[in-house]
């Protein structure tokens, strides 16, 4: 009788044993969810121009965009500035993107409400965003469908002039990513220095900036030489510039020896295409550059075109009475609200295997 009860006390003990094991296995199956392929999916960058809310910062200057300004930026025209840009990012991918870098947004609420309050909130989107230290506040931002892309690191790389400690410009935006397969994406998201004061007074700032993009880029190709590296922005310079061509060291062919990086909007560049207009003269301020690891992979995704793809439609553009040619449609001219979308057009591109 003895025997009997300790063949079943072990029985019950192993059934026990295998049951918990059972539950602990179903549950880590749970919680490590398996991403989706981003094959034949876009991603891109996008400046937005100004995406502002209606609440008064004491921490920038953004009294232009209040509603007691004399542009009388109210909640109405804010959510139709938001319903315009989903309708462009909709437009790149219809059944949208895995990743979306923009410039001049002012802070994370504004991205919160972009997918949250129009029809991106279908993509399931995250946010990447660091408070940058601009006078005025404007920031870069990233968002990415959770379903396609886990993010396991983020910086805000500081852009500082030792000679003038209190210059202050747009960080450099890093995010390190998680696609299919374990496969690795590298993404830095740019807003380099305007040229306000004249394209060559200005250009220190933005040699600076890619000096300190170069570096970072360097430490990765370091570790892994096949390392998938994007890098996205508005550089407020083209292609053939000093801080792109010499400092970035990115060409216009997929030519990656000795560290060179491949610019994907420098044939668009040269054929007299862009994402802006300045007084009748397209150019491809915003670009996008990719390293080897995205353009000839040993392994996983690459990119599917040999340049960046601009969005260009004709609801996003306007005539120019005074030059005679097509701009992008923007929100304002001045103090005049126009209600469009923005004056830069988005670039993109699209992953293959």
């Amino acid at each position: 009788m003895r025997k009997i009860i300790y063949l079943l006390l072990l029985v019950g003990i192993a059934a026990c044993s295998l049951g918990e094991k059972s539950t602990k296995n179903n549950s880590k199956n749970m919680n490590q969810t398996e991403l989706k392929s981003p094959i034949g999916k876009a991603f891109g960058f996008y400046n937005v121009e100004n995406l502002f809310d209606t609440i008064d910062s004491k921490y920038t200057i953004d009294e232009q965009f209040l509603p007691s300004s004399e542009k009388a930026w109210n909640t109405k025209k804010y959510f139709e500035k938001l319903n315009n840009l989903a309708k462009v990012i909709t437009a790149i991918d219809k059944k949208l993107p895995i990743f979306m870098g923009f410039a001049e947004i002012e802070n994370k609420l504004v991205i919160q409400d972009l997918i949250t309050n129009t029809n991106l909130r279908e993509g399931n989107y995250g946010i990447v965003h660091h408070e940058s230290p601009d006078k005025r506040g404007i920031d870069l931002g990233l968002i990415y469908r959770k379903e396609y892309m886990k993010i396991l690191k983020t910086q805000n790389i500081r852009v500082k002039i030792a000679s003038e400690p209190d210059f202050a410009t747009r960080d450099i935006i890093y995010a390190k990513g998680e696609l299919a397969d374990n496969d690795i994406i590298h993404i830095f998201l740019n807003h380099w220095s305007s040229r306000r004061s004249g394209q060559v007074e200005s250009e220190y700032k933005r040699v600076r900036a890619a000096t300190i993009l170069r570096q970072q880029v360097d430490v990765l190709l370091e570790e892994d030489p096949m390392a998938k590296i994007v890098i996205m922005g508005d550089f407020n310079d083209y292609p053939t510039n000093k801080s792109i061509y010499v400092t970035l060291n990115a060409k216009g062919t997929p030519d990656f020896s000795n560290g060179q990086l491949f610019n994907m909007a420098y044939k668009l560049e040269k054929e007299d295409k862009g994402t802006y207009n300045y007084r009748g003269d397209w150019g491809m301020l915003d670009q996008m550059i990719i390293s080897k690891g995205l353009y000839s992979p040993e392994k996983g995704v690459e990119v599917s075109y040999d340049q960046c793809l601009v969005l260009r439609k004709e609801w996003m553009l306007y005539t120019d009475k005074k030059y005679g040619d097509q701009k992008p449609s923007r929100s304002y001219g001045g103090p005049k609200y126009y209600g469009g979308y923005s004056d830069h057009l988005p670039i993109y591109s699209k992953f293959e295997k």
